[in-house]
């Protein structure tokens, strides 16, 4: 006698199989679940140390007047002194153009208006008699100041011809030879005034109350030998720079041995010294709106926002946003996730 099989015996198999499957699986992600490894960290705990509120700045140091020397007529070069690196005083000649024609103008009306002058008398004293109308007067009158102007006017393009140092100071190089064809385009040389110093510098717009007319800085000489010499501001750009959003700052220098142009470091003090918690820069996660520390607690990685201050080469100011006593991560800051455990390698103190 044959043994009759149900036509739903295979369908049966199967779903026994799927349930099987189906318990098997989640037991490996319970097991998974245990087995998930703490992320392994370096902290630190915060506490408030006195922090330096010197504010370090980049700037420049330019000479206290400073002009390129420009003809202001085209003409040719029939006389040029330029004693390069030489101290020239103020007035002293440096340039002249070719103005032999002008000086035959300015000639000619002197004599048309000595004539005019003449022809002018004569009517006057004829006027008074009514020799004369006042028409007739009237225009030989005119004709003697047209020729006054016109003698005023030639002697200003001469004076245009002759350049004169416009301050005491240093020549620089020269960049014409004398018989050269000149305009006012061409740069004949430099003079700066170096017996005193000025050193130009930026500061962010949030340190804006800082500086002010008066203000004593430091500034250090990036050369071979590093120096320091005192500075005093004398004016502040009232307009932030819409760019940069930086203040920019003048400051003049006291007893200090540099050239114009050279790059300083300027350092300001930003007030009394403050307490504040220092963080390493390393531990600081940015996005797009905000800053964040990882901070644990009871175990467990916490993500918070944070404002941050002053910044220097390695720690910053935690303003706001954690407390003395938080333990914040500092190493192992990207293998730490929102709740998730963490295991403690490392604790130092952030005063320390």
């Amino acid at each position: 006698m044959k043994t009759a099989y149900s036509p739903l015996t295979p369908k049966i198999a199967v779903a026994i199989c799927l349930l099987m499957a189906s318990c098997h699986s989640k037991k490996k992600e319970e097991s998974g679940q245990k087995e998930d490894k703490p992320a392994i960290v370096d902290v630190v705990v915060a506490y408030p140390e006195s922090i330096s509120n010197i504010l370090e700045a980049n700037g420049s140091i330019v000479a206290n007047e400073y002009v390129e020397l420009h003809p202001e007529v085209s003409g040719r070069l029939t006389y040029l002194n330029v004693p390069e690196g030489a101290t020239i005083a103020q007035g002293t000649v440096i340039a002249k153009i070719f103005d032999g024609d002008l000086q035959a103008q300015l000639n000619k009306s002197k004599v048309l208006l000595e004539l005019a002058q003449k022809t002018e008398q004569r009517l006057g004293k004829l006027l008074a008699i009514n020799g004369v109308n006042q028409a007739d007067y009237d225009l030989a009158l005119n004709q003697v100041n047209s020729l006054k102007a016109d003698i005023a006017y030639t002697q200003t393009l001469i004076d245009k011809t002759v350049l004169k140092a416009p301050f005491t100071g240093v020549m620089g190089l020269r960049k014409v030879s004398p018989g050269a064809y000149i305009t006012p385009l061409t740069l004949i040389a430099s003079i700066q005034q170096v017996s005193v110093l000025k050193v130009d510098f930026t500061l962010p717009e949030e340190y804006s109350g800082s500086i002010r007319k008066g203000s004593v800085v430091e500034v250090e000489v990036d050369g071979a030998v590093k120096t320091r010499c005192k500075a005093t501001v004398v004016a502040v750009e009232p307009q932030i720079n819409l760019t940069t959003r930086n203040l920019q700052v003048r400051a003049l220098l006291s007893k200090c041995n540099a050239n114009p142009g050279t790059f300083v470091k300027v350092y300001v003090n930003n007030g009394s010294g403050k307490n504040s918690i220092m963080i390493p820069t390393n531990a600081i996660i940015p996005d797009d709106k905000n800053k964040k520390l990882v901070v644990i607690k009871n175990g467990q990685a916490t993500f918070k926002d944070v404002e941050t201050g002053i910044r220097n080469e390695e720690y910053v100011e935690i303003k706001s946003g954690i407390s003395t006593g938080d333990t914040v991560v500092v190493g192992g800051v990207l293998f730490a996730r929102p709740g998730k455990p963490v295991k403690i390698r490392k604790v130092e103190r952030s005063d320390k």
